[in-house]
């Protein structure tokens, strides 16, 4: 069938908040219930359910106590849960010592008012609740309560009384292990009915998927031998993650959705409804709503709803689109004649969705940025809902007692509905409107169901919810907040306090610079609006020439190959020798007066080209593509780079480089210090970022007042050459920015070995980084200045702490993301035996996942090795170790063409110190460790002699601040991935073997590029210190 289309949820994605509540408001206050009434029945309810006392204690409480805003909050349920999953004694003691040394147990003294909270901090601070019962009430602080224990006890016994604390959390927000014990609890604790949620996060691996599926469908049956014919709804049901079901649930694979996801869900969706038990589609991540909607109309277009209402879906009402998404939803069921369900949420991932769009550099949030609006938009989702009774069976997820008050007001008992709460969470609240105004129906309880190891993630989303000083939860269970503080609805004008907007991602680093812009892949429409806009920009074919004070020179031209297909997209003109004269000769001409133009009127060509290239993106997205073999994503990503370089050393060379710098001196004496430019730099730069390093290296040369040879990598002239010309166009003097294309063993050589060359900047190999070096200091002239940023031996130090679904998204993103093409890409894996076997076999898993093909496809992840040379020497070691028994995985998952494809790789080593070379490509080495042998791998990584980047996966501080110490690296990632640094945030460079420093996108990185100058005037010679006569 044909579905509604979404235009109206897609004009809301990025629409101001402000215009959407104003709009909110305007509805609210035209129909349903007026403030006065919710008001009225909002006290009523908070009332009753503080004079009974929240049954919520534990949770309340404990958010009382331990505020997410102190370390101890989180620290307190992150150790036993990581104890869980730590098999040596050894690492649990040291976490144990980690994560209680230092924290500041005293400032959460006080009466909680709750002998259960008292037990449960003591408890989950120092393990069994059961060795502290004498404590309790004792004016013992928790932390000489845990120093007297460590002592007397020692961590072993700290460590299993932790596990005991982590079953006592369990007890309190799991339903139950196994399902069958979930129902049985259910059914046992007054008959509530439950939608059960099987713990865990999203599948990395196929292996991951295939076991949610089992223990769904496993839960499926099990629910449905308690379950009654007719209304579904009177019946447990059952949740579930889509991204549990497929590891690739993403917008841009959706053939992988139609053709591997879908089926899977749809059976699912059929067992539920041949057993009548209701299955709820549960919302994530704000870019997996569009295939949140696929999924559940593939559902409608199966068949399943057809005279079944029990198939629903979950709608988060943080998101802007939520209303129209809810009117979507209505459209497509009353177009099939069905009905469905819709569970109604506040929305659980509301910090990352902030995160990821400032990360991404996008204009505006999916997600409401106050707690206020949010509410309102829920309130405007119910009246929604309440219109579309015919065709939707409304669940409203709510803690909120105003929230409640406006449910239970504008649906009464007239229209079919239910409420629901969390498992351990607001019973207060319910039970007061079941005194009060008891609903249709029972309230439905969201309840987890899994092993305490998985609790955490869905614990911190729940915290995160609910322990902010604003939410509704937190405030009830602080005693000093009234009734009438709480019985506010979010429609009156003292409700809506207007707080500073956060950051955007376009606002992130103001006032000092704009960031780049940034596009939301996850986005439907965007990235098919870029490649569009890319197709046309591919209409006019490239050619780059050499440059020489703005005048082509002429030549034999050679083709330009696409690395991906082998198809020409352009022509490259290599430069003589006699162009190298003559650059040199003009630029010597232009210089002085370019460094005297000051910093500011160099800053000013640089913003005004970084403009130029966001407003010509499509050209350039285009050229990376089709001449270095980037995804859409790696293109996207060197675009922003690019663009950032050119703002932040425009912002530094206003802050440095514009004024002189006044220095102390005795009265009659004015002292100052200049930079100015060293004279003519060449800037020599890779492939692998054609445009990025290009324009860094580039930019921070021109705007330190050098003039500039650019020298691009033999592979990709054509993005080189485009960028030369934007410059141009900005306002940089032709006769201060020359291009000269050609090999590095002629014109490079060429023009590092002429005397007249006061600077190299040079990123590549370290082997071409000390010829370079050799060649500067054999010259018979001034001493030049090299500035180079070479490769490495990159590795990931795993411990035994760590988490396996972390460590895979991040290992797999740093050695395989851009074909493994980037200098900080990880190619030495070292993982404590003690978890190897698990945690390489998912790394396996998830790379098995990979598609590897055409970058011109957005679904492709791994594209093309640069050219057939490099692609031989890949292949040719991936063989060798292969013949040797040491490949442990390949990926398969090709989808190309002629192209110079290497699969990525998965290969064992005996030893780190087995790696003697960077393999330049998507290979991995994995490496064991044995507990207790930190030290010893920190020393064979400084003992490599390279030092570029370094990873560490750890749950426990003090190995990471004891690594990043020892360690002789440039740039230490602490339970992330290791590529992608951020121009002015991560600055990038390394040392030893991998660089000479400073680090690019750094504030020291211009300093090098130019001289100081110090003036010493006497004023008293021009009549003395006006300053001083005027006292």
């Amino acid at each position: 069938m044909t579905h509604p289309p979404r235009n109206a949820i897609r004009a809301l994605h990025r629409q101001s908040e402000a215009a959407i509540t104003t709009s909110n408001l305007a509805a609210l206050a035209a129909t349903g219930p007026d403030v006065a009434t919710i008001k009225v029945l909002g006290r009523k309810v908070i009332a009753r359910a503080k004079a009974d006392g929240e049954r919520d204690t534990l949770v309340g409480a404990l958010m009382n106590k331990y505020r997410l805003s102190t370390e101890e909050g989180v620290v307190l349920m992150c150790l036993a849960e990581a104890l869980l999953r730590v098999p040596d004694s050894d690492t649990a003691n040291a976490l144990i010592r980690d994560k209680i040394a230092g924290r500041h147990w005293a400032e959460t003294e006080g009466d909680s008012g709750s002998f259960l909270v008292e037990l449960s901090a003591f408890g989950l601070s120092l393990g069994s609740a059961t060795l502290l019962l004498d404590q309790i009430g004792s004016r013992s602080t928790p932390a000489s309560i845990l120093r007297r224990m460590v002592r007397k006890s020692g961590e072993p016994v700290i460590r299993q009384a932790a596990y005991a604390a982590m079953k006592l959390l369990g007890q309190q927000f799991v339903m139950g292990e196994t399902i069958e014990a979930a129902i049985r609890r259910a059914n046992r604790d007054g008959g509530e009915l439950a939608s059960f949620d099987m713990l865990g996060e999203a599948a990395r691996t196929a292996e991951d998927a295939e076991r949610y599926a089992r223990a769904y469908a496993e839960a499926i049956a099990a629910l449905g031998k308690g379950a009654k014919p007719g209304d579904p709804h009177a019946n447990h049901g059952i949740s579930i993650k889509l991204s549990a079901l497929h590891p690739r649930y993403e917008y841009l694979q959706p053939r992988r959705r139609a053709e591997e996801l879908l089926p899977v869900v749809i059976t699912l969706a059929r067992a539920a409804r041949e057993a009548n038990v209701p299955l709820m589609i549960d919302a994530e991540e704000s870019d997996r709503l569009e295939p949140h909607l696929d999924v559940f109309a593939g559902l409608i277009d199966a068949g399943v709803a057809d005279g079944w209402p029990g198939l629903g879906i979950v709608v988060q009402a943080y998101q802007k689109r939520a209303a129209a998404v809810i009117e979507w939803v209505g459209t497509l069921a009353r177009a099939r004649g069905v009905h469905v369900a819709l569970r109604l949420v506040k929305g659980a991932y509301w910090d990352s969705e902030i995160k990821r769009a400032q990360v991404m550099g996008l204009t505006d949030f999916p997600v409401f940025t106050e707690k206020n609006r949010t509410d309102i938009n829920y309130m405007r989702c119910a009246q929604l809902l309440h219109g579309l009774a015919d065709c939707i069976y409304p669940a409203f997820a709510t803690h909120n007692a105003m929230t409640i008050a406006y449910i239970a007001a504008l649906f009464g008992r007239e229209t079919d509905h239910e409420l629901q709460r969390l498992h351990g969470m607001g019973e207060g609240a319910h039970d007061a409107l079941a005194d009060i105004a008891p609903p249709m129906r029972p309230v439905r309880v969201y309840a987890p169901v899994g092993t305490h190891r998985d609790l955490l993630a869905y614990l911190v989303r729940r915290l995160l919810e609910n322990g902010a000083n604003s939410s509704f939860v937190h405030q009830f269970a602080d005693p000093d907040v009234t009734v009438e503080e709480l019985a506010v609805d979010p429609r009156e004008p003292a409700a809506q306090t207007a707080l500073p907007p956060l950051p955007t991602g376009e606002t992130l680093y103001l006032p000092e610079r704009r960031n780049s812009r940034g596009h939301d892949l996850g986005d439907p429409g965007v990235p098919e609006a870029l490649l569009s806009s890319m197709a046309e920009a591919r209409k006019s074919s490239g050619a780059a020439v050499p440059l020489v004070a703005g005048k082509a020179l002429g030549g034999t031209p050679a083709a330009v190959i696409n690395p991906a297909t082998g198809a020409v997209v352009g022509s490259v003109t290599d430069a003589q020798l006699d162009a190298v004269a003559a650059a040199i000769a003009a630029s010597h001409a232009a210089q002085p007066d370019w460094s005297l133009a000051g910093g500011d009127f160099r800053a000013d060509r640089l913003e005004r080209a970084a403009d130029m290239l966001e407003a010509e993106e499509a050209h350039f997205l285009a050229l990376a593509m089709d001449e270095a073999g980037k995804t859409l994503a790696d293109a996207v990503a060197e675009v922003r780079e690019a663009v950032d370089f050119l703002r932040y050393y425009a912002r530094e060379a206003r802050a440095h480089f514009s004024r002189p710098v006044a220095l102390p001196g005795p009265t009659g004496e004015r002292n100052e210090l200049c930079l100015e430019g060293k004279g003519l730099f060449v800037a020599i730069s890779p492939w692998n970022f054609p445009l990025a390093i290009f324009l860094g290296q580039v930019g921070a040369a021109l705007v330190a007042g050098n003039a500039v040879i650019a020298k691009p990598a033999e592979q990709t002239p054509l993005i080189a050459a485009a960028a030369v010309d934007l410059l141009h166009l900005a306002g940089v003097p032709p006769e201060v920015l020359h291009l000269l294309p050609g090999a590095g063993e002629s014109i490079g050589a060429a023009l590092v070995a002429d005397p007249r060359i006061d600077g190299v900047v040079f990123t590549g190999s370290t082997e071409v980084a000390r010829i370079i070096n050799h060649t500067l200091a054999a010259r018979d002239g001034p001493i030049a200045t090299l500035i180079a940023e070479t490769g490495g031996i990159n590795a990931m130090i795993v411990d035994s702490t760590a988490l396996p679904e972390q460590v895979a998204r991040d290992a797999v993103a740093s050695a395989f993301q851009s074909a493994g093409q980037r200098c900080s890409a990880l190619r030495l894996l070292l993982v404590q035996s003690d978890v190897a076997e698990n945690m390489v076999a998912m790394i396996a898993g998830a790379m098995a996942e990979l598609q590897v093909g055409d970058p011109a496809d957005p679904a492709t992840d791994v594209g093309p090795i640069i050219d057939a040379q490099a692609r031989s020497a890949i292949a040719a070691y991936v063989a060798e170790a292969r013949a040797a028994g040491r490949v442990l995985a390949e990926a398969t998952r090709f989808d190309g063409s002629a192209g110079h494809f290497v699969m990525p790789a998965l290969i064992r080593l005996d030893s780190p110190n087995d790696l003697k070379r960077e393999i330049f490509g998507p290979v991995l080495h994995v490496a064991t460790w044995e507990e207790g042998g930190i030290d010893a791998l920190i020393d064979a990584i400084n003992a490599s002699g390279y030092g570029l980047t370094l990873g560490v996966h750890s749950r426990i501080d003090a190995v990471a601040a004891h690594v990043a110490a020892r360690a002789r690296v440039g740039n230490i990632y602490v339970n992330r991935n290791q590529i992608g640094a951020v121009v002015g945030v991560q600055p990038f460079g390394g040392r030893g073997l991998s660089g000479t420093g400073p680090k690019a996108g750094g504030p020291h990185y211009l300093m090098r590029f130019a001289d100081e100058k110090t003036i010493s005037t006497d004023i008293t010679a021009a009549g003395g210190d006006a300053a001083l006569m005027a006292r």
